[in-house]
């Protein structure tokens, strides 16, 4: 059999079909598991502010609570260079479009941190112009409750999130 006559053979395409689904299969398992510990400690942050929880969360930020020991000091004050969004404070329904483009602007995979009660649930602003929380606009993966959260709390979420992300399946790129 001449050698362009074996590569048309389907017996040959489809072993090698199942070769590269085998093959992929067991990089993805076992890279998984370094993948996800790089970007459990890699987390380039995009801050959401829009009220009064900003001055708490950037006390997460002083040396006293030191974000940064858990590898999320960066922050991006671009979407396109983020994959972690944090969403502090209110959302009104005006600004709900421009948190939907930020989120789908930013890199994949992402995730989101709601920070607070008011970006949980719309907090005590029960009224006409405010959304009763950010998933009602984009997927949160870590609700933060408190108005304000204290700094431990916002990092009790954060290792939250990364015990997610070191869990995650199937978001290895090849």
């Amino acid at each position: 059999m001449s050698e362009n006559k074996l590569l048309h053979n389907q017996v040959l395409v489809a072993r090698l079909d199942d070769t590269i689904k085998w093959l992929r299969g067991n990089i993805e398992s076992h890279a998984q598991k370094v993948v996800n510990w790089g970007r459990e400690y890699s987390l380039f942050a995009y801050p959401f502010v829009t009220a009064c929880c900003g001055m708490e969360f950037m006390s997460v930020w002083s040396p006293r609570y030191d974000i940064g020991r858990f590898g999320a000091e960066f922050p991006r004050f671009s979407p396109r260079q983020a994959d972690l969004l944090w969403i502090v404070g209110t959302i009104s329904h005006k600004q709900a479009p421009i948190l939907l483009r930020v989120y789908e602007q930013m890199l994949e995979p992402k995730w989101v941190i709601a920070f607070g009660v008011c970006a949980s649930t719309g907090g005590f602003y029960d009224n006409y112009s405010t959304v009763q929380g950010a998933d009602k606009v984009i997927p949160v993966d870590i609700y933060i409750p408190g108005c304000p959260p204290r700094p431990e709390q916002v990092l009790d979420g954060l290792i939250m999130l990364q015990h997610k992300i070191q869990k995650e399946k199937g978001r290895v790129m090849l």
